[in-house]
């Protein structure tokens, strides 16, 4: 391993290599491993040497990751999972070293029209079940003084826009979670940290431009120029690719001192 045990109050006194961590030995989770993000996340972490166990419920998608593979130095496990269940959950996460937190669905509504059932499942998923893996991993990670905890969170942890309830409270929520575990698994070698892309190119935000467009009255295809991107600087949708290499830094020697923080990759959306 090029990353050695956490020494709480301790220097670094060996060379760091940031640019590709090494995490060979390691077994990584991944929650919404099938597409987007988590599909991204599970290639990469694998690419670092990781046993990746890629959860998600969508067994189809499983099967198509799993054959993407191939020459990569560390190896995928699906898992089929609906992380409603939330004790399966629990037990899915333990004895991993690195717990990406990705899953998340998403309907736009106004408040008024929100199902509740449906506000209820969006933080099951999106909040409790992270609870709950995370609550699996730590005392696997607290016995051998090193663990990784990255929550895929979202601008919408950091900031609210109308029509997304359930979405927008569940990631504030997330982040006060990963900034408690951070707090706590200092002492023990663990970091928490949010990674929080602006609009990524994933099926999540492909299905709502239907929603988008019927919510504010236009066309789908000027959904993503004016209602997405209207606030970013950078006109652009942000690949998979992008926020996997920014969740693989996390897991790397140069951030071993990085806890408790939130990694903004918005295109400058929370610069105005």
């Amino acid at each position: 391993m090029t990353e050695q045990p956490s020494n709480p109050g301790g220097g670094v006194d060996t060379p760091l290599d940031p640019s590709s961590p090494d995490l060979s030995g390691r077994t990584a989770l991944v929650t919404g491993a099938a597409g987007g993000i988590g599909r991204a996340c599970t290639l990469r972490l694998a690419a670092a040497g990781a046993t990746v166990r890629a959860v998600d419920r969508d067994e189809h998608g499983l099967a198509e990751l799993t054959g993407q593979v191939a020459g990569l130095n560390g190896t995928v496990e699906p898992q089929v999972l609906d992380l409603t269940d939330l004790d399966a959950a629990e037990r899915a996460a333990e004895g991993v070293d690195v717990l990406v937190n990705n899953a998340g669905i998403q309907l736009v509504r106004p408040v008024h029209e929100f199902p509740p059932e449906v506000f209820h499942t969006v933080l099951t998923v999106m909040l409790e079940a992270p609870f709950r893996l995370i609550r699996g991993a730590l005392p696997h990670m607290y016995g051998q003084g090193w663990g990784r905890i990255i929550n895929v969170s979202s601008v919408h942890g950091l900031r609210a826009s109308a029509f997304k309830s359930a979405y927008v409270s569940a990631k504030h929520g997330l982040e006060g979670l990963s900034k408690t575990v951070a707090l706590e698994g200092a002492p023990h070698g663990v970091t928490s940290n949010c990674v929080n892309p602006g609009y990524v190119r994933t099926p999540l935000v492909e299905k709502q431009i239907t929603d988008q467009a019927a919510v504010h009255g236009i066309p789908e295809d000027r959904v993503v120029s004016e209602i997405l991107l209207r606030d970013t600087a950078v006109k652009r949708l942000i690949e998979p690719a992008e926020v996997a290499e920014t969740v693989a830094f996390l897991c790397g020697p140069a951030a071993a001192t990085i806890t408790g923080s939130s990694y903004v990759m918005d295109g400058g959306w929370t610069a105005h």
